[in-house]
């Protein structure tokens, strides 16, 4: 039995949820998301809340039901507060800056890397050695947050690298240790 999908959404006072077949368009204060849901969970839009129900205990029913949830959680979530992803950058000469929107970071190679954000994505670069990266859609800031920490992931003997903030990294110990 999916606990989070038996959860109502409230609805903020500032936010306005519409539905049209599929479809869920949620407005916010901070901007607008549009997501195509799975037809076989039936959303309940109220005045005040949302609910969803699923049409049988099948495991696919199960496992959609959650998710579904989670997802107009998630946008809801997006359009009032938004989201964020902190990286930091490891590493003797590691630095990060902007070039206009551009991202420029050098981490060791022969030439800078640049990464350009996606439309409604927005990096700041607080100091060198730290990046953060917002937006409302979570989908979105992860995945870009992902791909600047693939340019360079964090090694597990010196630990040098971009990483999430407070991320561990395992260490391992080098040739001489037995």
């Amino acid at each position: 039995m999916s606990r989070i999908g038996l959860k109502p959404i409230e609805i903020p006072k500032d936010v306005t949820v519409t539905m049209d077949g599929n479809t869920v368009t949620v407005k916010g204060p901070k901007g607008e998301l549009e997501r195509d849901l799975h037809p076989t969970i039936k959303v309940n839009l109220g005045e005040s809340e949302i609910t969803f129900e699923r049409p049988s205990d099948h495991k696919e029913h199960r496992s959609l039901h959650g998710t579904t949830r989670s997802i107009v959680n998630n946008m809801i979530e997006g359009v009032t507060k938004g989201f964020e992803k902190s990286l930091e950058l490891v590493g003797v000469g590691y630095r990060a800056s902007k070039s206009g929107n551009k991202l420029v970071l050098n981490v060791g190679y022969s030439h800078p890397v640049e990464i350009e954000p996606q439309d409604g994505i927005e990096i700041d670069v607080p100091s060198n050695t730290k990046v953060v990266v917002k937006g409302i859609n979570k989908e979105l800031v992860g995945a870009t947050a992902s791909n600047i920490r693939a340019v360079r992931t964090p090694e597990p003997y010196k630990g040098k690298g971009i990483r999430y903030e407070n991320e561990y990294i395992r260490r391992k110990v080098g040739k001489t240790g037995k």
